[in-house]
């Protein structure tokens, strides 16, 4: 059975971003992130995707990107424009293997009932973000499955959580 996660980092606030960019260099999370996507269809949106390196899809996965402007189509991605036609390609995509929600925050919010689960970088400070994400440990609808130990990444205490949704809305 294919599943539908969100994978990101965040602070004890759950702040995933400040000025467009993330809120810390994390190498293991970074590599975390390589290994767990490669190889499946990763959905996000537009500013994402713009966000990459030259603007360019992340190698060996398939893009869902959602752009709400018809005119923004770019190479080497599926691109689909309004909210449905994004859970519509989702949709089809989960029928042969999981996908991964990678951002940005609207992209995240918007799909968290509809996950199976989160894939969590904790990092045990404030990074002072501008851009969250729901708080997790309060959500009525998600359950702290697993944390990993506590390591050291760049200089920053870090831990890989697991969050399970108990009440996942249908795509």
């Amino acid at each position: 059975m294919s599943r539908l996660i969100e994978i990101f980092n965040c602070d004890i606030k759950f702040g995933i971003g400040k000025k467009n960019d993330l809120l810390f260099h994390l190498p293991k999370d970074m590599a975390f992130f390589r290994s767990t996507t490669s190889g499946h269809a990763v959905a996000l949106g537009e500013n994402t995707l713009l966000s990459f390196p030259g603007a360019k899809p992340l190698p060996k996965r398939k893009h869902i990107v959602l752009s709400q402007d018809p005119t923004h189509n770019y190479d080497g991605v599926v691109n689909v424009h309004s909210f449905e036609d994004f859970l519509a390609a989702i949709k089809r995509e989960l029928e042969q293997d999981d996908v991964y929600v990678i951002g940005g925050a609207s992209i995240y919010r918007q799909m968290l009932e509809y996950c199976d689960e989160v894939l969590l970088t904790r990092v045990y400070e404030d990074g002072g973000a501008e851009v969250f994400v729901p708080n997790l440990d309060e959500h009525p609808s998600f359950d702290l499955a697993e944390e990993g130990e506590h390591m050291d990444d760049n200089g920053h205490e870090i831990a890989f959580c697991k969050y399970i949704n108990k009440n996942k809305k249908s795509l």
